[in-house]
């Protein structure tokens, strides 16, 4: 059989073992998601091991820093994979719940039922938490997921299949409920994208071109989860120390996450107190700062002129785009002309300024006071995400279990008939 007939064999097996999963309790449900937490903290040695080998086949590959990050495991984030299942176990199961019940004039009810999806399909690079995060979720959600990491993660992808499949038959689901694409081989993804009559939709997380052949060759719906071109945009009134710790927390804590610091924007009137500080605080982590010429000049020898396409550019590296804007009005334009939906942020006393901010500016989360970072599922107190969808159809932002299930209308009669 070759990988192609494999990968549509697998589609056609979770499709089945999907209408199992839309039937059953809350209970066996999160029966599976501890027995997995209880897996990935007593036998996470195994996938540890792995994931030492994909990390080693990496370096010879000569991924970058920010790559070999996404793709490295440790004990700390396996207690946080298991973390995550007893979260999203101890979550309130959306399916089945009914909605918005109405009567009409005629005495009808109407209502909107919450249901899954059916099977997600989802392509991924680097990050081997993502499998279990996506799994978790669909699983809760009552969906069948197909899960395609990058080949540079392929035998951590593996080894955590290998719990999943374990936990779901020790819990009495299906073990073909989620399936991990066993091979590398591109031409596997081509064909899952065709498979159009057992995936009901497909997400992409990665970077550009991989959302972008992913939505080009895709013959069912796709989530995107874009880039992160994320801004903060400090004002006039912003505390300056608390300032220069939100910046550096959102540009230092993970530079090669989609949630960190990419452009910072400051007010005229702000920038000598300021840039020096973010300067120092940020240079004594190896930050690179992309200035235009107002902000250059408090930045010191860390500076370097910026070019044309340093704004917009997600860095995913310790470099930072910094401009001089000289009111809101120019911040909110240049976020509107580069950002990409994904996190903006502004820093400001000011409530009016604050709240024009929040409800002019296009993006999944729009934050106040606070770090870029905090755009995450489980930061947010989703348990945990799929990911972070930057389309607004059918989700926008992060993807926890309620976003997994679509709604279907329920209509309550007692003999009506239409005239």
């Amino acid at each position: 059989m070759t990988d192609q007939d494999q990968v549509q064999k697998a589609a056609r097996d979770v499709q089945q073992a999907s209408r199992m999963l839309g039937t059953q309790t809350s209970r066996i449900k999160d029966a599976f998601l501890n027995r997995l937490a209880g897996l990935l903290e007593s036998e996470g040695r195994d996938v540890l091991e792995a994931n030492a080998r994909d990390v080693a086949r990496g370096r010879e590959m000569g991924l970058s820093a920010a790559m070999l990050d996404r793709l490295s495991l440790n004990p700390g984030k396996m207690e946080d994979m298991a973390h995550a299942c007893r979260e999203v176990a101890a979550l309130e199961d959306p399916v089945g719940e009914i909605e918005h019940m109405y009567q009409r004039p005629n005495g009808m009810k109407v209502g909107r039922m919450r249901i899954p999806l059916g099977v997600v399909a989802m392509i991924y690079e680097s990050r081997p938490n993502v499998t279990v995060e996506a799994a978790i979720l669909c699983l809760k959600a009552g969906n069948g997921c197909i899960l395609r990491g990058g080949s540079e993660a392929l035998g951590s992808n593996q080894a955590l299949g290998r719990l999943i499949s374990r936990a779901l038959v020790d819990s009495g689901l299906p073990g073909e409920a989620v399936h991990v694409v066993p091979t590398a081989d591109r031409e596997a993804v081509n064909t899952l994208l065709g498979l159009d009559e057992f995936i009901d939709v497909v997400i992409p997380r990665g970077g550009e071109g991989l959302i972008r052949a992913v939505t080009e060759r895709a013959a069912m719906p796709v989530l995107k989860h874009y880039k992160g071109v994320c801004h903060i945009y400090v004002d006039q009134t912003a505390d300056p120390e608390q300032a220069v710790s939100i910046i550096h927390n959102a540009k230092v804590q993970r530079p090669g996450v989609c949630n960190a610091l990419e452009c910072l924007l400051v007010h005229a009137d702000a920038a000598a107190e300021i840039l020096p500080r973010v300067a120092q605080a940020l240079g004594e982590d190896g930050v690179v700062f992309k200035a235009d010429p107002q902000a250059a000049q408090y930045l010191g020898a860390r500076a370097e002129p910026a070019q044309p396409g340093d704004f917009g550019h997600e860095f995913l590296d310790l470099c930072l785009a910094v401009r001089v804007v000289q009111d809101q009005d120019e911040a909110q334009e240049h976020i509107a002309e580069y950002g990409s939906g994904h996190t903006e942020a502004i820093l400001t006393s000011r409530h009016d300024r604050a709240m024009r901010f929040v409800q002019e500016v296009d993006a999944s989360l729009v934050a106040v006071n606070a770090s870029t970072r905090f755009n995450d599922g489980g930061q947010l107190g989703l348990g945990a995400e799929i990911g972070i969808s930057t389309s607004k159809l059918h989700a926008y932002g992060p993807m926890g279990v309620k976003e997994l299930t679509s709604t279907k209308f329920v209509l309550l009669g007692q003999g009506q008939i239409r005239e």
